[in-house]
C-alpha cells in the first residue's frame, strides 16, 4: 500500500485494495486517486491509503486485457 501521502502518477497502473481491482490513475479529486478500469469504463474514487503497486501478474493481465479489447478478441 502506498503510504497515503504519495500521489501516483497519472498513467499509471495501481490496485484497490479494498477490492483488488487493478486501474489506470486518471487524476486527483479532492483527498482521493481516481482510477479506471484499464480495458475503459466507468472510473471510481480510492483514498491513497487503500493503493498499492500491481504485481506482474496483475499488470501483464491488465495489459493483455487492453490489447484484447484493441483487437476485438
Amino acid at each position: 500500500m502506498t503510504d497515503g501521502t504519495t500521489r501516483p502518477e497519472a498513467g499509471s497502473l495501481m490496485v484497490d485494495t479494498r477490492n483488488d481491482q487493478v486501474g489506470v490513475v486518471m487524476g486527483h479529486e479532492g483527498p482521493y486517486v481516481q482510477l479506471r478500469p484499464p480495458q475503459g469504463g466507468r472510473e471510481w474514487d480510492v483514498p491513497p491509503d487503500r493503493l498499492r503497486e500491481p504485481t506482474g501478474k496483475e499488470s501483464l493481465s491488465a495489459k493483455v486485457a487492453v490489447a484484447n479489447r484493441r483487437w476485438g478478441t
